[in-house]
Protein backbone atom coordinates (compact mmCIF):
# COMPACT_ATOMS: atom_id res chain seq x y z
CA UNK A 1 0.00 0.00 0.00
CA UNK A 2 2.80 2.40 0.92
CA UNK A 3 4.59 1.75 -2.37
CA UNK A 4 1.35 2.31 -4.33
CA UNK A 5 0.83 5.63 -2.58
CA UNK A 6 4.45 6.49 -3.34
CA UNK A 7 3.93 5.92 -7.06
CA UNK A 8 0.71 7.96 -6.97
CA UNK A 9 2.44 10.83 -5.18
CA UNK A 10 5.75 10.40 -7.00
CA UNK A 11 7.45 9.98 -3.63
CA UNK A 12 10.64 7.90 -3.65
CA UNK A 13 10.60 7.77 0.16
CA UNK A 14 7.13 6.22 0.31
CA UNK A 15 8.05 3.72 -2.40
CA UNK A 16 11.19 2.66 -0.52
CA UNK A 17 9.51 2.42 2.89
CA UNK A 18 6.56 0.51 1.46
CA UNK A 19 8.87 -1.96 -0.27
CA UNK A 20 10.86 -2.51 2.94
CA UNK A 21 7.69 -3.13 4.97
CA UNK A 22 6.34 -5.52 2.35
CA UNK A 23 9.56 -7.50 2.08
CA UNK A 24 9.90 -7.67 5.88
CA UNK A 25 6.40 -9.08 6.13
CA UNK A 26 7.21 -11.68 3.48
CA UNK A 27 10.36 -12.75 5.34
CA UNK A 28 8.44 -12.97 8.63
CA UNK A 29 5.70 -15.05 6.99
CA UNK A 30 8.28 -17.39 5.50
CA UNK A 31 9.99 -17.82 8.90
CA UNK A 32 6.68 -18.67 10.56
CA UNK A 33 5.80 -21.18 7.82
CA UNK A 34 9.16 -22.91 8.28
CA UNK A 35 8.61 -23.04 12.05
CA UNK A 36 5.22 -24.70 11.50
CA UNK A 37 6.56 -27.06 8.83
CA UNK A 38 4.29 -25.53 6.20
CA UNK A 39 5.03 -24.48 2.63
CA UNK A 40 4.49 -20.74 2.19
CA UNK A 41 2.83 -21.22 -1.21
CA UNK A 42 0.36 -23.71 0.29
CA UNK A 43 -0.49 -21.26 3.05
CA UNK A 44 -0.95 -18.27 0.74
CA UNK A 45 -2.55 -19.97 -2.25
CA UNK A 46 -4.38 -22.92 -0.71
CA UNK A 47 -5.32 -22.48 2.96
CA UNK A 48 -5.74 -25.72 4.86
CA UNK A 49 -9.24 -27.17 4.68
CA UNK A 50 -10.67 -28.28 7.94
CA UNK A 51 -13.48 -30.37 6.48
CA UNK A 52 -15.94 -29.01 9.00
CA UNK A 53 -15.99 -29.28 12.78
CA UNK A 54 -13.99 -32.22 14.07
CA UNK A 55 -15.26 -34.59 16.71
CA UNK A 56 -14.06 -33.63 20.17
CA UNK A 57 -11.71 -36.17 21.71
CA UNK A 58 -12.14 -37.52 25.20
CA UNK A 59 -8.74 -37.48 26.83
CA UNK A 60 -10.08 -38.39 30.26
CA UNK A 61 -9.66 -36.58 33.55
CA UNK A 62 -7.07 -33.97 34.43
CA UNK A 63 -5.42 -33.25 37.76
CA UNK A 64 -4.86 -29.91 39.46
CA UNK A 65 -2.14 -28.59 41.73
CA UNK A 66 -2.05 -25.82 44.31
CA UNK A 67 0.52 -23.04 44.36
CA UNK A 68 1.94 -24.12 47.72
CA UNK A 69 2.60 -27.67 46.58
CA UNK A 70 4.11 -26.48 43.31
CA UNK A 71 6.50 -24.07 45.04
CA UNK A 72 7.84 -26.88 47.25
CA UNK A 73 8.27 -29.25 44.30
CA UNK A 74 10.13 -26.63 42.28
CA UNK A 75 12.49 -25.87 45.16
CA UNK A 76 13.16 -29.60 45.60
CA UNK A 77 13.92 -30.03 41.89
CA UNK A 78 17.37 -30.23 40.37
CA UNK A 79 16.26 -28.99 36.95
CA UNK A 80 13.28 -26.85 35.88
CA UNK A 81 12.39 -25.89 32.32
CA UNK A 82 10.01 -22.99 31.73
CA UNK A 83 8.10 -22.85 28.42
CA UNK A 84 6.28 -19.52 27.98
CA UNK A 85 3.58 -18.95 25.38
CA UNK A 86 1.13 -16.38 24.12
CA UNK A 87 -0.71 -16.43 27.46
CA UNK A 88 2.36 -15.12 29.27
CA UNK A 89 2.71 -12.28 26.78
CA UNK A 90 -0.95 -11.27 27.10
CA UNK A 91 -0.91 -11.41 30.90
CA UNK A 92 2.47 -9.61 31.11
CA UNK A 93 3.74 -12.25 33.51
CA UNK A 94 7.37 -12.05 32.37
CA UNK A 95 8.57 -10.11 35.42
CA UNK A 96 7.12 -12.58 37.92
CA UNK A 97 8.47 -15.57 36.01
CA UNK A 98 11.90 -13.91 35.83
CA UNK A 99 11.92 -13.49 39.62
CA UNK A 100 10.86 -17.11 40.06
CA UNK A 101 13.74 -18.23 37.86
CA UNK A 102 16.16 -16.04 39.80
CA UNK A 103 15.06 -17.42 43.18
CA UNK A 104 15.33 -21.01 41.97
CA UNK A 105 18.76 -20.40 40.45
CA UNK A 106 20.06 -18.96 43.72
CA UNK A 107 18.93 -22.18 45.43
CA UNK A 108 20.98 -24.28 43.05
CA UNK A 109 18.16 -25.32 40.74
CA UNK A 110 19.14 -25.46 37.07
CA UNK A 111 16.63 -23.27 35.22
CA UNK A 112 16.21 -23.05 31.45
CA UNK A 113 13.65 -21.36 29.20
CA UNK A 114 12.41 -23.00 26.02
CA UNK A 115 11.07 -20.75 23.26
CA UNK A 116 9.08 -22.05 20.30
CA UNK A 117 9.75 -20.11 17.07
CA UNK A 118 6.12 -18.97 16.71
CA UNK A 119 5.24 -18.53 20.39
CA UNK A 120 3.68 -15.16 21.16
CA UNK A 121 2.22 -12.67 18.73
CA UNK A 122 5.20 -12.99 16.40
CA UNK A 123 8.59 -14.76 16.26
CA UNK A 124 11.01 -13.38 18.81
CA UNK A 125 8.42 -11.64 20.99
CA UNK A 126 8.97 -13.86 24.00
CA UNK A 127 12.74 -13.52 23.72
CA UNK A 128 12.27 -9.76 23.92
CA UNK A 129 9.87 -9.98 26.88
CA UNK A 130 12.21 -12.23 28.85
CA UNK A 131 15.17 -9.96 28.11
CA UNK A 132 13.07 -6.99 29.19
CA UNK A 133 12.38 -8.75 32.49
CA UNK A 134 16.09 -9.36 33.06
CA UNK A 135 16.29 -13.08 32.28
CA UNK A 136 19.88 -14.13 31.53
CA UNK A 137 20.14 -14.77 27.79
CA UNK A 138 22.27 -17.84 28.52
CA UNK A 139 19.21 -19.47 30.12
CA UNK A 140 17.07 -19.07 26.99
CA UNK A 141 17.09 -21.89 24.43
CA UNK A 142 15.44 -22.39 21.08
CA UNK A 143 13.04 -25.31 20.55
CA UNK A 144 15.60 -27.74 19.11
CA UNK A 145 18.01 -27.08 21.98
CA UNK A 146 15.48 -27.30 24.79
CA UNK A 147 14.04 -30.57 23.49
CA UNK A 148 17.38 -32.18 24.35
CA UNK A 149 17.13 -30.88 27.92
CA UNK A 150 13.47 -31.70 28.62
CA UNK A 151 13.94 -35.44 29.40
CA UNK A 152 16.31 -34.53 32.26
CA UNK A 153 13.97 -31.91 33.74
CA UNK A 154 12.21 -32.66 37.02
CA UNK A 155 9.50 -30.12 36.16
CA UNK A 156 8.52 -28.36 32.96
CA UNK A 157 6.43 -25.28 33.72
CA UNK A 158 4.24 -24.33 30.74
CA UNK A 159 2.96 -20.76 31.01
CA UNK A 160 0.14 -19.92 28.62
CA UNK A 161 1.14 -22.26 25.77
CA UNK A 162 -0.95 -24.95 24.05
CA UNK A 163 -0.40 -25.57 20.33
CA UNK A 164 3.38 -25.22 20.66
CA UNK A 165 3.51 -28.05 23.25
CA UNK A 166 0.82 -30.29 21.72
CA UNK A 167 1.92 -33.92 21.31
CA UNK A 168 -0.82 -34.53 18.72
CA UNK A 169 1.33 -32.56 16.28
CA UNK A 170 3.60 -35.61 16.28
CA UNK A 171 1.15 -38.41 17.08
CA UNK A 172 -2.07 -37.62 15.19
CA UNK A 173 -1.81 -37.22 11.39
CA UNK A 174 -5.39 -35.92 11.30
CA UNK A 175 -4.67 -33.11 13.76
CA UNK A 176 -4.88 -29.53 12.42
CA UNK A 177 -1.25 -28.95 13.45
CA UNK A 178 0.09 -32.35 12.36
CA UNK A 179 3.74 -32.11 11.39
CA UNK A 180 4.40 -28.85 13.22
CA UNK A 181 7.55 -29.08 15.35
CA UNK A 182 6.72 -28.60 19.04
CA UNK A 183 8.44 -28.40 22.42
CA UNK A 184 8.25 -31.99 23.71
CA UNK A 185 7.31 -31.10 27.28
CA UNK A 186 5.59 -34.45 27.88
CA UNK A 187 8.97 -36.20 27.92
CA UNK A 188 9.92 -34.59 31.24
CA UNK A 189 9.38 -36.21 34.63
CA UNK A 190 6.51 -33.83 35.39
CA UNK A 191 4.61 -31.10 33.54
CA UNK A 192 2.74 -28.26 35.24
CA UNK A 193 0.56 -26.10 33.00
CA UNK A 194 -0.55 -22.59 33.96
CA UNK A 195 -3.80 -22.18 32.09
CA UNK A 196 -6.77 -19.82 32.36
CA UNK A 197 -9.40 -22.55 31.99
CA UNK A 198 -9.72 -26.09 30.71
CA UNK A 199 -12.37 -24.95 28.24
CA UNK A 200 -9.94 -22.82 26.25
CA UNK A 201 -7.87 -24.06 23.33
CA UNK A 202 -4.95 -22.69 21.34
CA UNK A 203 -4.99 -20.72 18.10
CA UNK A 204 -5.46 -23.91 16.06
CA UNK A 205 -8.68 -24.70 17.93
CA UNK A 206 -7.59 -28.15 19.11
CA UNK A 207 -7.32 -29.57 22.61
CA UNK A 208 -3.99 -30.80 23.96
CA UNK A 209 -3.65 -34.40 25.24
CA UNK A 210 -0.58 -33.39 27.26
CA UNK A 211 -2.90 -31.60 29.69
CA UNK A 212 -4.50 -34.94 30.60
CA UNK A 213 -1.36 -37.05 30.98
CA UNK A 214 -0.63 -38.79 34.27
CA UNK A 215 2.53 -36.72 34.72
CA UNK A 216 0.73 -33.40 34.13
CA UNK A 217 -0.90 -31.11 36.70
CA UNK A 218 -2.90 -27.99 35.91
CA UNK A 219 -2.78 -24.68 37.79
CA UNK A 220 -5.83 -22.73 36.68
CA UNK A 221 -6.04 -18.95 36.64
CA UNK A 222 -4.72 -15.84 34.95
CA UNK A 223 -1.05 -16.34 34.09
CA UNK A 224 0.13 -13.21 35.91
CA UNK A 225 -1.95 -13.92 39.00
CA UNK A 226 -0.68 -17.50 39.10
CA UNK A 227 2.95 -16.44 38.59
CA UNK A 228 2.63 -13.74 41.25
CA UNK A 229 1.17 -16.29 43.68
CA UNK A 230 3.91 -18.80 42.86
CA UNK A 231 6.59 -16.17 43.33
CA UNK A 232 5.11 -15.30 46.72
CA UNK A 233 4.89 -18.96 47.76
CA UNK A 234 8.52 -19.62 46.83
CA UNK A 235 9.62 -16.50 48.69
CA UNK A 236 7.64 -17.63 51.74
CA UNK A 237 9.30 -21.07 51.61
CA UNK A 238 12.69 -19.37 51.52
CA UNK A 239 11.76 -16.87 54.21
CA UNK A 240 12.56 -13.84 52.05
Amino acid sequence: VGSQQGFMLSSSLLITVGALIGSSGAVLTDDMCKAMNRNILDVVMAPQKTGGPSEAKDYGAWTSIEVGALSKEMLESKSVVIVPGYGLAVAKAQYAIAEIADMLTKQGVKVAFGIHPVAGRMPGQLNVLLAEAGVDYNLVYEMEEINHKVPDADIVLVVGASDTVNSDAEDDPACAIAGMPVVQVWKSKKVVVLKRSMGSVGYAGVDNPVFYNENTDILLGDAKASCDALRGAIAAELGV
